[in-house]
Formats: C-alpha cells, structure tokens, sequence
C-alpha cells in the first residue's frame, strides 16, 4: 500500500496516477473510499473534472450513495434514523452495476443520489461503450462484511481517503447545517448514526492500493 497526502489543491500525483488507469486497455473501474466528509466526493469530482478536460467522453463518476434504499422504504422499515448506515444500501446492487459496467459493451445506465431531495434518479448516468474509466466513490466500497465484500472485487484500483477526526466531524456538522436541519439536530447525526459509519469506514479499509490522508 502506497501513501500520499492532499490537501485538497493541486490534484499533482493523483492526477498523474488517474491518468495511467485511464490509458490501460479495456475498461477500469476505480474505487475511492473513507468515511463520511472525509473529502472523498471532492476528490471524485475534482479528479473526474480534471479529466474530462482532456478525455471528454473516456471518463465518468458513480456513486455509491445512489443505492441508498429509496427513502420510503426506510420511513417504512423504521431505519431513517440509521440511514446512511451499510444495511440502509442496496449493496447487492451496487456490485451488480459494478459488474454490468465491467462485462457491457452496451451503454449501462446508472443511478444518482441527490442529497437535496434525499433520494436517487435512475438512469441519470451514462456509461457508453467510449467509456474507459470509471471511477467510483463511497463509504462501504472496501467494507469486508457480506455482501459489501462483493464490490472490492471489482476495482482495478481502490483509494482510501482518510481525515482527521475533528475536521470531518465540523464538516459533518455543516453539511447538515446546509441542508436545513437544526444545530441540534445537527450534532445529534454528527456524533450520532454518522460517527458509527465513520468508525465502522476507518476501522475496515481492506487494503487500499492508495491510502490518501487529506490535510485540511
């Protein structure tokens, strides 16, 4: 397992090591990981960003949390106030994508999570036969626990991305904060259901091949 840092500028090596995935033949998926708020979508985004400049159509993002089960279901399993967590997400699904992307020659069409609505769009993202880098982010792509032990896998390569304790809990608190819930109700997710996640995500990283430790 190699090291790095970020500091969430200069993408400079990751960029660098991106672009060698991208240039293998066939398709590649790479998976990032960490905990919740520890910068890994940033990454994702940054990184498919910076890519697309040069590779338009050779490079898309997935994302894990569009197989949250559909918010419903939770309100009616009774599991809201656990979302978030491994078994509030279709992981069996997840790994089924993972694997159309892999085998299909045809265009998969993939989910989307929109936190604004707290819910998935299907079919949003399109993976066409010109694509032939994937990358995907989440908490639980290098979970060991079945079935998330399906996805690990499925990654040509996996990236850990992992933040102080402190930091990543004052961005949790401020991203509830942005998405309208109370201060109150802010701590109690961050240092609730959301620090559990976080604790389980830290503690079972299944051996990255690139553990990124992100400098605020």
């Amino acid at each position: 397992m190699e090291r790095t840092t970020w500091s969430g500028g200069d993408l400079g090596p990751l960029l660098d090591r991106a672009e060698r995935l991208l240039q293998a033949p066939g398709r590649t998926v790479l998976g990032i990981a960490g905990a919740p708020a520890s910068g890994k979508s940033t990454l994702s985004t940054a990184l498919v960003t910076a890519l697309q400049e040069q590779h338009p159509d050779e490079v898309v993002l997935v994302g894990m949390d569009a197989f949250h089960i559909g918010h419903q279901v939770l309100v009616r399993r009774g599991l809201v106030d656990v979302k978030g967590a491994p078994h509030t997400f279709d992981a069996l699904g997840f790994a089924a994508l993972l694997e159309r992307i892999r085998e299909d020659t045809e265009i998969v069409y993939a989910p989307e999570f929109h936190r604004e609505i707290e819910d998935s769009l299907a079919a949003v993202v399109e993976v066409g036969a010109q694509v032939r880098l994937v990358v995907t982010e989440g908490n639980y792509l290098l979970l060991e626990q079945s079935p998330w032990d399906r996805v690990r896998p499925l990654l040509d390569e996996a990236w850990f991305v992992h933040l102080d304790d402190s930091e990543r809990q004052r961005r949790m608190v401020a991203r509830h904060l942005h998405f309208g819930h109370s201060p109150e109700v802010a701590q109690a997710k961050t240092f609730g259901s959301d620090e559990n996640n976080a604790q389980l995500v830290n503690a079972h990283q299944n051996r990255p091949d690139l553990y990124i430790e992100q400098r605020p």
